[in-house]
């Protein structure tokens, strides 16, 4: 079930969206600092060059086998628009007994509480929020930040569930995409095995991934496509230490963050472009300048084509393997989430 567009929800659910997406906005920015920036300070501070990302590995489709660096912070962020329901604790593993309190903190040692934490600290109101966060994202599988479902009065975000464990089988995942793109009617293996493993290989692409990824990526993406199954607005945030960025899986596509190495005649360039003095755009747009080179944030969003959109017909269609589901849709510098009045500039990486 695709989610419910804005003319379609009621007034109240129309202010509970742009709340979310002004969160969302604030999430972006926070994920960024601690996936990227946080860590290329950690491998300044363990005196280790940084892993920049090459740019095939950014190419839909690429398959790129490398190491995990233990200096790259990871994780998984769940941030839904609506509170899950009851019955899919099945599947997104979110009990009372991984509840974001003090007493499910202290027991499973995630962080050192001593009398700094308060209920409270877990909404994004409140201005401990990002501290509390951070110090969450050290704890093994997902965090989940949804809406508070005891307030009546007002719409309240929050962390409800740390320790989350996705529990949907990728057969499964494939199998709903699958039918919602409208290559299969009824199960996976329909068309013969050799179809339904390939609709498995695909689930991955669809979502920005090789399938030969590891499973902290691949909970990441079973996790976006049981969401997809509800009429709210999901994202999922996955940051890999293999990698070395942070991807968002949201209703908008798929984006890949990471750190870019720029050398000093393109950031000239840069700068006259935008009629800035290098100064003032290496203080914009840049987290570190050396005598060699200049690192700043690269966006690249990817869109889907009309072999991983449903048919307009409603149809039922076979699969071509060999067809691309994702092209490179844009591109672009970011600058860091303190540089507030600065617009993000295109620039063509991916195929350069």
């Amino acid at each position: 079930m695709p989610f419910l567009g804005r003319n379609e929800i009621a007034w109240n659910e129309r202010y509970r969206r742009c709340l979310y997406f002004f969160l969302r906005d604030e999430l972006d920015s926070i994920l960024i600092t601690e996936s990227l920036i946080e860590s290329y300070k950690a491998f300044q501070e363990a005196g280790k060059p940084y892993p920049f990302v090459e740019m095939r590995e950014l190419k839909p489709r690429a398959r790129i086998i490398g190491p995990e660096y233990p200096e790259h912070k990871h994780f998984i962020i769940i941030f839904n628009e609506e509170t899950l329901p009851a019955e899919t604790k099945t599947h997104i593993r979110f009990f009372d007994s991984n509840k974001v309190t003090r007493e499910n903190l202290a027991s499973l040692g995630v962080f050192d509480l001593r009398d700094v934490f308060q209920q409270r600290m877990r909404y994004f109101e409140n201005s401990a929020f990002p501290s509390l966060l951070r110090s969450l994202l050290t704890a093994d599988y997902a965090l989940l930040v949804q809406r508070d479902p005891t307030i009546r009065s007002r719409y309240r975000f929050g962390i409800s569930h740390f320790h989350v464990r996705v529990d949907w089988p990728v057969a499964a995942a494939a199998e709903d995409l699958a039918k919602y793109l409208r290559y299969i009617s009824k199960n996976l293996y329909e068309k013969g095995d050799k179809i339904g493993e390939a609709l498995q290989q695909k689930l991955y692409e669809f979502y920005g991934f090789h399938h030969t990824v590891g499973g902290r990526r691949t909970a990441a993406l079973v996790a976006a496509r049981f969401m997809a199954r509800f009429d709210f607005i999901s994202t999922v945030y996955i940051s890999s230490a293999e990698a070395r960025n942070l991807i968002r899986l949201s209703e908008r596509g798929i984006s890949k963050f990471c750190l870019v190495r720029m050398d000093h005649e393109e950031i000239k360039q840069f700068a006259s472009s935008a009629n800035m003095t290098l100064a003032d755009f290496g203080k914009a747009y840049l987290i570190d300048s050396t005598r060699e080179f200049g690192v700043g944030i690269f966006q690249v969003m990817y869109s889907h084509n009309e072999h991983s959109r449903p048919p307009a017909d409603g149809k039922l269609r076979d699969l071509n393997p060999d067809y691309h589901w994702l092209n490179v849709d844009l591109q672009l510098l970011v600058p860091p989430s303190y540089s507030g009045d600065c617009r993000p500039m295109p620039i063509s990486r991916v195929y350069a």
